[in-house]
């Protein structure tokens, strides 16, 4: 059966240029090539020896059937007391619904709010899969454009620019993938309460990156009472416990935003894997104090990357304030020549990068922001600095 056969929402989706990218380099490296990858958003740490524990005793004890779609209870109740102890948010075990990954915590809430034709806020540079599951839910993306200048943040002015009738959501990330910038308690106050002169405008608030965050300012926009009901807060064990491979995200949020999700994933995946759920019962156990090792390292190889960036001028680096990428804005570049290469976009630049430097990152096309590219440096300290010469070595070629 040929591919006109596929319906259109599959036809019009567009394949995760993070994972298009990891997928070209790992074919790279079978073929031999000493290709060095920072394209992919994984911390490159092992899952801690407690939890993995955690995981074995489960097995052992026969955590082997379908669990609550929701999630097991006392995990549930574990979500609850982290948000509010970390986050100054109360929710009841209600309120929460364990999801197989926080992608699909965030695929729950855009399929349970929006609708064909309603709008929705993406503040730029924003995640990838944010505005693929937006056009999949028949949602029509608002890109709201930011620079390096202002620390790829935009304001709340600018959001209340893009309200129309038709807006329904606002989906952010802070700390930001793509762009490790952290929005402050007052920004975030702001934003509020430019959503609260919307009625039926909801936020979505992506923390997956909370626990790298630089800065002593950690705030979650939910803990703000005046707003607590618009906003789902999605969050997970990913990014700050290092487990990628687990996948288990969490979502905390009105009851009845809740009971929706929980109607669309009883679906299409029904409860979240037993073993990752025990696993991550441990992890919220352990809190985010047992992770500092992790955030510490990334903060030394951001410095790290940033001392190198200085021996290339023409990009234009922000200085991340989480998470672990640098997004430097690299259009200087665009309109050189090397041999055959023509650098017209991020995107030939990327490929330019990967051929002669043997060095993957990914271009911000993707990400709502062309004149970038995102570079991962979750990586050692040694990969990193090799990476980093070759890039330069690769850029002086340009002219």
């Amino acid at each position: 059966m040929s591919q006109e056969h596929l319906s259109d929402r599959i036809k019009s989706m567009t394949e995760s240029a993070t994972i298009a990218m990891s997928q070209l380099s790992r074919e790279m490296k079978a073929q031999g090539i000493d290709v060095i990858s920072l394209s992919i958003g994984e911390p490159d740490f092992n899952t801690p020896d407690e939890v993995k524990q955690a995981a074995k005793d489960a097995i052992d004890q026969n955590f082997s059937k379908y669990p609550p779609i929701a999630g097991f209870e006392d995990l549930k109740q574990a979500i609850c007391t982290k948000f509010k102890t970390e986050n100054s948010i109360d929710y009841s075990p209600s309120q929460i619904i364990v999801s197989t990954g926080a992608k699909q915590s965030i695929a729950n809430v855009i399929l349970a709010l929006v609708n064909e034709g309603d709008e929705v806020l993406l503040p730029a540079p924003y995640w990838v899969s944010y505005i693929e599951l937006i056009k999949l839910a028949g949602g029509i993306p608002v890109e709201i454009p930011s620079s390096v200048e202002n620390d790829y943040k935009v304001s709340a002015q600018d959001i209340a620019k893009a309200i129309t009738p038709k807006s329904k959501l606002i989906i952010y990330s802070s700390p930001c993938n793509p762009s490790g910038s952290v929005f402050t308690t007052q920004e975030l106050r702001e934003i509020a309460d430019v959503v609260l002169q919307k009625e039926d405008l909801y936020i979505l608030a992506d923390e997956i990156y909370e626990y790298i965050n630089f800065t002593n300012n950690s705030v979650s926009i939910a803990s703000f009472p005046d707003v607590y009901d618009r906003v789902a807060t999605v969050n997970g064990v990913a990014k700050g416990f290092a487990m990628t491979g687990w996948r288990l995200g969490y979502m905390g949020g009105p009851a009845w935003l809740v009971k929706a999700c929980n109607k669309i994933q009883g679906q299409i995946t029904s409860g979240t894997n037993t073993i990752a759920q025990k696993a991550t019962f441990e992890a919220l156990k352990m809190g985010k104090n047992s992770t500092l090792y992790m955030k510490e390292a990334f903060l030394r190889r951001r410095n790290l990357m940033l001392d190198a960036f200085k021996n290339i001028p023409l990009a234009k680096v922000n200085v991340p304030k989480g998470a672990f990428y640098l997004f430097p804005d690299m259009c200087a570049y665009f309109g050189k020549k090397y041999q055959n290469y023509t650098i017209n976009n991020a995107n030939d630049l990327c490929l330019f990068l990967l051929n002669e430097a043997k060095v993957a990152l990914v271009a911000g096309d993707s990400f709502g922001a062309p004149n970038c590219v995102r570079i991962s440096y979750a990586s050692s300290d040694d990969r990193l600095i090799e990476a980093m010469q070759r890039i330069e070595s690769a850029l002086k070629l340009l002219h």
